[in-house]
Parts: structure tokens; sequence; C-alpha cells
């Protein structure tokens, strides 16, 4: 029986790089009555199914080239095997 993996790539900006639609959203939460809201950061969750065990040299080179800009955003890598 071969085993699917799941595995959530999130990308987010860099923690030194403004967030300009984390500002919108922050702003507009705290116009909707949540007033104590402090930083709001947002980012994108890529979400990606393999049968079997993916290469995670490759991934990380995908996430790297191809799902995140490396200058302004950080990505990690989540997962779990799906029975």
């Amino acid at each position: 029986m071969v085993s699917a993996v799941k595995l959530e790539v999130v990308v987010m900006p860099k923690r030194n790089v403004l967030d300009p639609q984390g500002v919108a959203v922050r702003n507009a939460v705290r116009e909707l009555g949540l007033s104590n809201v402090g930083t709001v950061r947002v980012g994108k969750i890529i979400e990606i199914e393999f049968t079997g065990e993916p290469d995670e040299a490759k991934l990380d080179e995908i996430c790297r080239d191809l799902l995140c800009n490396e200058v302004i955003e950080d990505y990690r890598i989540l997962g779990a095997v799906l029975k």
C-alpha cells in the first residue's frame, strides 16, 4: 500500500519587510471593532499532495525558486502522512 503525503508550504513576508496587505487588514479589523489588534501579517499556504515520499531536496528547491520570493518572503514546509 502506497501512503500519500500532504504538505503545506507556508509563505510569509519576512519580518523586516513592509506588509501593506497586513496593514490594510489590521486597519479594517480595528474599524470593525477590534481596536486592540496589533500586527497583522498576510501570507499564503500552498497545499501539495504526493503519492509516496517527496524528494525533499527537490521540494526545497521548488519552494525557493517557484513558490516564494526569497528576497522578501520566508517559507516553511509542514507535512502529514495520509492513510
